[in-house]
């Protein structure tokens, strides 16, 4: 597959019984996280902050941060941590993951994004729950949500009329064949 000009093979991983997901992971691939990040970038509307879920956005967040001109973003924690001044909690649901998880966000990191325009980023949009958890976040932080990117719009997800992605991600039959 082609993704931001970067030819990639993607792993094919069972999902269940009559279907797979092609695995997608920039962790460790920088030539492919600058890519997406600056694509992505090109086609953002104005924000003021990012925000992504834990784990695998961060790369893409900090890169289009840092491309950007080193600004501040924010990342919704899998965990509370015992730097955190104090947690915003919200239940959530991966198709990648196989109980439900919370995504829990700095009070501090709340505070900041009161009435400031919040870019959600993430790499891969299936479903869209962890985008749901995000909105959810940013809202009750008092955020205004002004755009949601990922790199990857797997199933039905390009076919939403509010996310921006660089490339479509078909699903798979158990023999491997797109559905």
């Amino acid at each position: 597959m082609t993704i931001a000009g970067c030819e990639r093979d993607l792993p094919l991983c069972p999902l269940n019984e009559k279907m797979m997901i092609a695995g997608f992971v920039i962790f460790g691939d920088p030539e492919l996280t600058t890519a997406c990040a600056k694509e992505l970038l090109e086609k953002a509307p104005a924000y003021d902050y990012l925000i992504t879920a834990e784990a695998k956005g961060i790369p893409l967040v900090h890169e289009m941060a840092r491309l950007a001109g080193n600004q501040k973003y924010f990342l919704a924690r899998k965990a509370p941590k015992l730097y955190m001044t104090g947690v915003m909690e919200v239940k959530v649901r991966s198709i990648t993951t196989a109980k439900e998880q919370r995504l829990y966000l700095d009070t501090a990191d709340a505070a900041l994004m009161k009435g400031k325009r919040i870019l959600i980023v993430d790499d891969v949009v299936s479903l869209g729950d962890s985008l749901r958890a995000l909105e959810q976040l940013v809202t009750e932080a008092g955020g205004i949500i002004c755009g949601k990117m990922t790199i990857l719009a797997e199933g039905d997800a390009h076919k939403r009329d509010d996310l921006i992605y660089l490339e479509k991600l078909p699903l798979f039959d158990k023999e491997g064949k797109e559905v």
